[in-house]
């Protein structure tokens, strides 16, 4: 009697769990870096000048200042001896970054120190650091191979086999990085194989039923007077192209055939052996992780990426999901590399709904929105607070984003925007709920300067606030970091919080006053005069994102600030002002963190070079979103690998 087709659970031999891979390997790629050679004359000069720099300039400097305590060990993880010797290398970039950060706030050198560069010299060595970049060879960086995120798993799985994407609703939330994942530890390893026994429960028909129509599509039906095996070979092979991306290779379809044997000969019948092989897919490295279609033979160092690759990074980085047919064909024809393809087909799929994917992916975690269905909110101060209102910020974050991408509107409109999108919770928020009512979402113009973009929505105002009240730190860093892109230096451990000070001397003080005190500590003073004057200029908005214009004690709000450059500004309009004449750096911190996005992985060395060079196409068509997107993923660093190092 055949056994029934749950019985693959039960499978004995040992070798079962060998060929289901259920230990999952990732296969590292090589990381060394490799010199194709100059792109040009320009090119050259560039490297030339910057070589006479670092030997005139920035040698000097680091060694008067900085690596008595920098080097040869590194201290607060800066190790300025090893960048020396290594000026243009990839672990160099970071240290070079931090470094920077720290000397133009006055954190490096310390208070103490015997020598102290001038500001001059400050403004200087960060001019000089910035041209280390063109002595970084010519390379598309390290190529990572990364595992699905948690939402790309569940986007495949819906896509490939029809099951419901909150099948992987039990998997852990990701952490938050730039973008990507390259382990898998024994807790997923053991969750993806529940899931695939989900999956299989779903799509399959238990024996003796009629087959689903997802198994008649996978599977077809069962040949009569035919090699089996032989079908089955045909069947891996189909299973294998959709899963893993790409045409597999006679390697893997003789692992997924022997998975079909295995269970043959522990008296599965063939649909069943069939729902086992296909088991053996979705635990497999090729379809966890997003591989390349194998290494190509070629005497190149740097190579193209192959078409199968390219159209994964494409599908995965706008979807959030694996390839469609059409970008699957033109893969197989050998033509998606062909710029006026891969730029036709970046409009497709930003026109396409599933592009939505781009916010949850990139967008939340760039705004840290992300982090808002965590944030804890004191309920007694709070109570206006609720799981809709939180529903409603996210959703207006998200409307808003896509709004930019699909009207193609200049990154500027980021922050300088006269409209947004609220329903009747949000609306309260706003101010405006007498002319909004319901829980749908619609697009409002909004007629107050101090409302509008990414400054003033309640989403990036919440999740930059403490549980019972405002943080002009946290704002401070965030409008640093989030939109112009600087590097803010962590602050000391010992430093305590408001909430810690002594009460004593802190009564009658007001929040601005009170986070004022941190500037007289010596080792707080440099970054809090930088930080807080932005901070203090959204004081007008609450925890939430209310409008006031006094504080909890009844004073007047003074939001009055100044940003790093020394311009001055009294109210949240003339911030907006002042950081919208910024496009330039908006446009930069934005494209940076959407390429590292991308690629998987920090930007170093020679990736600066490149971000130059697309900066300029992106001024002359006014920094608009789509620009932006499409030379991403058209760049060098998009399109090409290192192989050879």
């Amino acid at each position: 009697m055949t056994k029934p087709i749950h019985a693959w659970k039960t499978l004995k031999g040992a070798r079962s769990y060998q060929v289901l891979g259920l230990a999952i390997i990732w296969c590292s790629v090589s990381v060394s870096w490799a010199e194709i050679g100059d792109k040009g004359t320009d090119e050259a000069a560039l490297r030339a000048d910057a070589q006479r720099v670092f030997k005139e300039k920035v040698g000097p400097f680091v060694n008067k200042y900085c690596t008595r305590c920098h080097g040869p060990r590194a201290k607060a993880g800066i190790n300025l001896q090893s960048a020396l010797k290594n000026p243009g290398g990839e672990s160099a970039s970071l240290h070079w970054k931090k470094a920077v950060a720290n000397v133009k706030v006055h954190e490096m050198p310390p208070e103490d120190a015997s020598k102290k560069p001038t500001d001059e010299e400050r403004r200087q060595f960060a001019e000089w650091v910035g041209k280390i970049k063109y002595l970084a060879p010519r390379d598309p960086g390290r190529f990572v191979i990364r595992r699905l995120t948690k939402t790309e798993y569940a986007n495949t799985l819906r896509d490939l086999y029809g099951v419901d994407s909150s099948i992987a609703d039990t998997l852990p939330a990701e952490v938050e990085g730039e973008g990507f994942l390259n382990s898998i530890s024994p807790l997923h390893s053991e969750l993806f194989l529940g899931m695939a026994n989900k999956v299989i429960d779903q799509i399959i028909a238990p024996e003796g039923q009629a087959p689903t129509a997802v198994q008649k599509r996978l599977f077809g039906e069962t040949p009569k007077g035919t090699d089996l095996r032989k079908a089955a070979r045909g069947v891996a092979r189909t299973l294998a192209r959709d899963a893993y991306r790409r045409p597999p290779t006679d390697a893997e379809l003789d692992v997924l055939v022997d998975v079909y044997d295995l269970a043959r000969n522990n008296d599965l019948n063939h649909m069943a052996a069939l729902g086992l092989m296909l088991k053996a897919v979705l635990v497999s490295p090729q379809f966890l992780f997003i591989t390349p279609a194998g290494e190509p033979e070629s005497k190149d160092a740097i190579v193209l990426l192959d078409d199968f690759q390219l159209a994964s990074r494409l599908s995965y980085l706008l979807w959030s999901a694996p390839p469609d047919a059409e970008l699957a064909a033109l893969a197989d024809k050998g033509e998606l590399h062909k710029p006026e393809v891969l730029r036709t087909q970046v409009e497709r799929l930003l026109k396409d709904a599933r592009s939505r994917a781009l916010f949850d992916g990139f967008g939340a975690q760039w705004l840290r929105v992300n982090e808002l269905d965590g944030q804890v909110f004191d309920p007694k101060t709070f109570p206006q607070m609720t799981p809709a209102l939180r529903t409603a910020m996210m959703d207006e974050a998200r409307l808003f984003f896509e709004s930019i991408v699909s009207e193609n509107q200049s990154v500027v409109r980021f922050v300088s925007s006269d409209y947004t999108f609220v329903n009747e919770p949000l609306a309260k928020v706003y101010g405006l709920e007498q002319s909004v009512r319901g829980p749908k979402m619609r697009r409002v113009k909004l007629t107050n300067p101090n409302r509008g973009g990414i400054l003033s929505m309640p989403a990036t105002l919440a999740t930059t606030s403490f549980p019972n009240r405002t943080s002009p730190v946290l704002r401070g860093v965030w409008v640093l970091e989030r939109i112009l892109g600087e590097r803010v230096p962590p602050p000391p451990a010992d430093i305590p919080e408001l909430e810690e000070q002594d009460h004593k001397k802190v009564e009658g003080l007001t929040l601005r006053q009170r986070t004022e005190l941190h500037q007289s500590e010596a080792t707080c003073r440099n970054c809090h005069k930088i930080l807080d004057p932005i901070g203090f200029g959204l004081e007008n908005f609450d925890a939430i994102g209310r409008w006031r214009e006094k504080n909890d004690q009844g004073l007047a709000i003074d939001s009055a600030g100044k940003l790093p450059d020394g311009k001055e500004f009294s109210t949240p309009a003339e911030l907006k002002r002042l950081l919208a004449k910024r496009e330039a750096d908006l446009a930069r911190n934005l494209t940076e963190r959407l390429m590292a996005y991308a690629l998987g992985r920090q930007l170093e060395g020679y990736d600066d070079v490149v971000i130059d060079q697309l900066m300029v196409k992106i001024a002359a068509d006014n920094y608009r979103m789509r620009t932006i997107i499409t030379e991403v993923i058209t760049s060098y660093l998009f399109t090409h690998r290192r192989i050879k190092g």
